[in-house]
């Protein structure tokens, strides 16, 4: 599985020049088609469809075909689009049973279940039926197997759309190239400006991830800035981590200075280069983490940064790491934070958190309370791919929500501010580990 070591090229557009476009023009956005109006629409399992229920022992998966391998009566595939409009929805399957034989499978539109026998060794359309869809969202098409005579239930590519509540508006995962990062869903950001006149040499955050809402394959980062990231997240069942990263520069190469007790060291690769360190800690949701993180030059050409959390659990905070950034004279600039899913095959699941009571601490020792907010996405909300994303403000922190296929998206590129605290974090800066 491959994990966030740092995010996409296309979220560093986004914070960079897309933050304060207005919201009238993301209206206009939000609301074109996309796809162009069409008697009907094939909606790729490819990059829609996710194995949300896996028997115990069988291996039914999403490829570049669709659906495979689909043996076991006691899995569930899931298939996710999003309507504009309301009205008649027919639905179809795009199927094949090879090499021979007949399979009765059941399909769940929204709740309806109908059931059909296909046959044929090659692909075919089959009618499923119809359902009346009494709002604009997502609507969710379940595949099930009942009996087979073959050995397996058969291959599914494509779930085809058709009626009036299809006639505009239509969104789903199209551009093939792109069904990874699709699958896994929305990136979203907050970025915080920094008042004129201020140099951060210091960030500190605050970070929720509410109960429930920590779905393996999530990374929450509290502490976004140019160069590096710093968070929480889900690896697995049995693992957590709090992970900070630093990017190589264009000329150069991030290197390691000193690290916390337990962290863990190396450098990465994919999305980028750098140097990497992690915690493994056992974080809870429904605990407030508090994030702090330094960037100060090294007066020899290159910028030391470094990065605390205070974990409740142990009352004290906890050093994660200095990595020296060669070629780079910098303090702490595009402040921001995120949330995404970096597991594809979990994207179907949804995930949120609370970002709160944002600080920097300027290069005269002032302590300046961020309150705004800029809540932007990444390419597979901008291209219209995917509309399960939202942020905002929610009990005087902001949000970001992505994943789930939930309905009741907003519209991003807008900003949001949230009521002062007016206490500037309790940290004393010189006796950290």
């Amino acid at each position: 599985m491959k994990l966030p070591f740092i995010y996409s090229v296309t979220l560093l557009c986004t914070l960079l020049f897309s933050c304060n476009k207005e919201r009238d023009e993301q209206a206009e956005i939000d609301d074109a088609a996309v796809l162009p109006p069409a008697a009907s629409y094939n909606v790729p399992l490819a990059g829609n469809g996710f194995v949300t229920t896996i028997a115990g022992g069988s291996g039914e998966v999403i490829t570049g075909n669709g659906l495979g391998n689909w043996t076991n009566a006691g899995s569930i595939t899931s298939v996710y689009f999003r309507l504009g409009l309301t009205g008649t929805l027919n639905v179809s399957v795009r199927a094949k049973v090879a090499p021979s034989g007949s399979s009765n499978i059941k399909v769940t539109v929204n709740g309806t279940v109908f059931n059909k026998t296909i046959t044929g060794s090659n692909y075919a359309t089959h009618s499923i039926g119809s359902v009346t869809v009494g709002s604009a969202g997502y609507i969710k098409v379940d595949l099930q197997g009942v009996s087979k005579t073959g050995s397996y239930f058969g291959d599914v590519s494509d779930i085809v759309i058709s009626g009036g509540a299809t006639a505009s508006n239509v969104v789903y995962a199209n551009d093939a190239a792109n069904y990874y990062w699709s699958r896994r869903g929305p990136s979203v950001h907050l970025g915080y400006p920094v008042p004129s006149g201020n140099t951060a040499e210091w960030m500190y955050s605050e970070l929720t991830v509410p109960t429930g809402e920590d779905k393996i394959g999530s990374y929450y980062m509290a502490n976004g800035f140019n160069g590096g990231y710093f968070g929480i997240q889900v690896n697995s069942a049995t693992e957590r981590r709090v992970l900070f990263s630093i990017w190589d520069p264009s000329v150069g190469t991030t290197t390691l200075v000193r690290k916390g007790t337990g962290v863990v060291d190396n450098t990465f690769g994919g999305e980028g280069t750098g140097g990497q360190s992690y915690l493994l800690f056992n974080w809870t949701a429904g605990t407030t983490y508090r994030f702090l993180t330094q960037a100060k030059p090294d007066g020899a050409g290159a910028t030391l940064f470094s990065s605390w959390i205070y974990t409740p659990e142990t009352g004290t905070w906890r050093f994660l790491a200095t990595w020296k950034r060669p070629n780079t004279v910098t303090y702490l600039t595009g402040t921001h934070s995120f949330l995404e899913c970096f597991s594809d095959v979990r994207g179907y699941q949804g995930r949120r958190a609370l970002y709160g009571n944002q600080w920097i601490r300027n290069t005269s020792g002032t302590w300046i309370e961020l309150t705004t907010a800029n809540f932007t996405a990444d390419a597979t909300a901008t291209n219209d791919q995917r509309r399960d994303y939202a942020g905002g403000l929610e009990a005087g922190k902001f949000y970001l929500r992505n994943g789930g296929f939930f309905s009741s998206y907003v519209s991003y590129n807008q900003s949001f501010t949230r009521t002062a605290t007016g206490v500037a974090p309790s940290v004393n800066l010189t006796t950290l580990p």
